[in-house]
């Protein structure tokens, strides 16, 4: 919407203004095979029933959509596109802008979810990788997106 006349015009938001991400959209060919990976493999919480949007209680009803929510409240909005296909089929090419989706884990728990990912034979795809800013280890989920569990390092 333009500014109305006499007002001044806005070039940027203002610090602060984005509060924070609210969720992020990703299309999955494989509705069921993403459900698992996001829901039972990485136990985010699916939402349901009344905890659904309502502009999208009928794309869920008709399993077109799922969404589910991290601890922190950020929305992961699951679109079937059963025609998806990743640009390149070499998994190790960026498979859109976006480059991947990193999760946070205390510190003292990454080990487990190295034990967690190895158990439910999930190939990694970098890593485990020890940096002045943490460790993290990266694997791809079943429509080949890039995921990354991530934590800071462990204070002395």
């Amino acid at each position: 919407m333009p500014p109305s006349p006499g007002s001044p015009a806005l070039s940027s938001f203002s610090p602060g203004q984005l509060r924070r991400i609210h969720h992020l959209a990703l299309n999955v060919k494989d509705m069921q095979a993403s459900r698992r990976f996001y829901g039972g493999l990485l136990g985010l919480k699916e939402l349901t029933g009344d905890q659904v949007d309502d502009t999208l209680k009928d794309l869920v009803a008709t399993g077109k959509v799922a969404n589910f929510v991290t601890p922190d409240g950020l929305i992961l909005d699951l679109f079937y596109a059963p025609d998806l296909d990743p640009p390149d089929p070499d998994p190790e090419k960026s498979f859109t802008r976006a480059y991947h989706l990193a999760f946070d884990i205390d510190p003292t728990q990454f080990d487990q979810a190295l034990a967690v990912l190895a158990a439910n034979h999930v190939a990694i795809a970098h890593g485990p990788v020890t940096r002045p800013t943490g460790r993290g280890v990266y694997f791809y989920d079943p429509d080949g997106f890039m995921v990354e569990i991530r934590c800071n390092p462990v204070e002395a």
